[in-house]
């Protein structure tokens, strides 16, 4: 019995789990290692031609104090760490791979019944971590460190962010509202309009409200600002028509100063200090929902596009991941210098490819989602193709 109990626990606790081979923990290693080369090169070359050369000139030219300039030039890097993983998966599995190929490795190991497909796999689970982690960083920790750069080096200047100029803010605002025949109806029950937002005050309002049942109100203002204290709006110099059913006029009120409790979003819409890449995915889809309301469709497609960005950007880790290796894997004999010259012409091909397609999408020539994804698409035909390739090589 005591015997049978011990087999049990042994049985229980001892699962086939999936293991490493030894090949592909040195795949692994062969990856890991240029990797991390790469992202400490393309970081540092990205943050000295993006911002350090701006700083220096900034402190020797500004007087920008030199630990807010240190401060503000750790808070950029997120931003280039970003664009660092994809270019570095490249590197990596095209130098590991390629290296792999001029020592004949690679034709031992095919030599012993390892097919092309599965030499690739540590790339592409390698390139799959890459790309959860590049996520990550572009959604979570590259908007705040961005926004707070920004932040600290206006602070540190002493100039404030130039207000937002904005004109014709439209915001309608629906309800369901109940029919006599007792069907619910989603109908316009307020409408916002300004001519103009300076950055701290609404200018020449027209306010449409069918929120009172029996009546209609048009409120005129030549002014509007946000009191915060309140949670309020404060209309200056305006009138009040109120409008009967059949469309007479019931009465005319006009005011010096009134308060009403209308939505905030109008100002949200107008207000939007933050850029597209100081702003999370969620923030981003908060300000596109008030964006929509404006009936600017060329800003409405600039921040679907950039949105679905947000998700293709990370994506490029694994496309690179499979474009490297099936390059690698082909027989030749590659040194190192041929293999960045490689990896920069294709990035440079990349790159142009997105910036001509998320061009597109914003004009309207393609849909969003299409635009952000189209270079991957390729990427990922392009390294199949060439995978099958290599494969059928000898």
């Amino acid at each position: 019995m005591t015997m049978a109990v011990g087999t049990f626990k042994q049985s229980r606790f001892q699962l086939p789990l999936p293991r490493l081979s030894v090949m592909d923990r040195y795949l692994f290693v062969e990856l890991f290692l240029p990797f991390i080369f790469g992202m400490g090169m393309f970081t540092s070359l990205a943050l000295s031609i993006g911002t350090l050369f701006d700083l220096v000139r900034r402190v020797t030219e500004s007087g920008l104090p030199m630990d807010i300039a240190v401060k503000i030039l750790f808070l950029k890097m997120p931003e280039f760490v970003v664009l660092a993983f994809p270019m570095s998966m490249l590197l990596a599995s095209l130098m590991a791979y390629s290296r792999l190929s001029s020592d004949s490795e690679l034709i031992a190991l095919r030599s012993i019944g390892v097919s092309i497909y599965r030499l690739v796999v540590p790339a592409l689970l390698f390139g799959i971590v890459v790309t959860g982690i590049a996520f990550v960083f572009n959604d979570r920790i590259t908007p705040a460190a961005s926004y707070e750069a920004l932040a600290t080096l206006d602070r540190a200047i002493h100039q404030d962010r130039p207000p937002r100029q904005e004109q014709n803010i439209i915001y309608p605002e629906y309800g369901m509202v109940r029919q006599p025949d007792g069907n619910e109806k989603n109908i316009l029950k307020r409408l916002f309009y300004a001519e103009e937002f300076n950055g701290s005050e609404m200018k020449g309002l027209t306010i449409l409200d069918r929120t009172q049942s029996g009546v209609n109100q048009v409120l005129t203002a030549e002014r509007a600002s946000w009191n915060i204290s309140e949670n309020t709006w404060d209309f200056y110099d305006g009138t009040v028509y109120l409008i009967a059913p059949d469309g007479s006029y019931r009465n005319i009120v006009r005011f010096r100063h009134q308060q009403l409790a209308l939505p905030r979003a109008p100002l949200d819409l107008a207000s939007q200090e933050r850029k597209d890449g100081e702003m999370t995915i969620a923030q981003s889809r908060r300000y596109l929902e008030v964006l929509r309301l404006s009936g600017d469709d060329k800003k409405v497609r600039k921040l679907e596009v950039r949105i679905q960005k947000k998700y293709a950007l990370p994506f490029v880790c694994f496309v690179f991941g499979l474009i490297g290796a099936a390059i690698g894997v082909r027989p030749q004999n590659t040194n190192k210098a041929t293999s960045f010259g490689i990896c920069v012409g294709l990035i440079f091909f990349y790159y142009l490819l997105s910036f001509l397609s998320e061009s597109m999408g914003i004009w309207g020539a393609l849909d969003p989602f299409t635009a952000a994804w189209l270079p991957n698409f390729l990427g990922l035909i392009a390294g199949t193709i060439l995978l099958v390739q290599s494969s059928r090589l000898r």
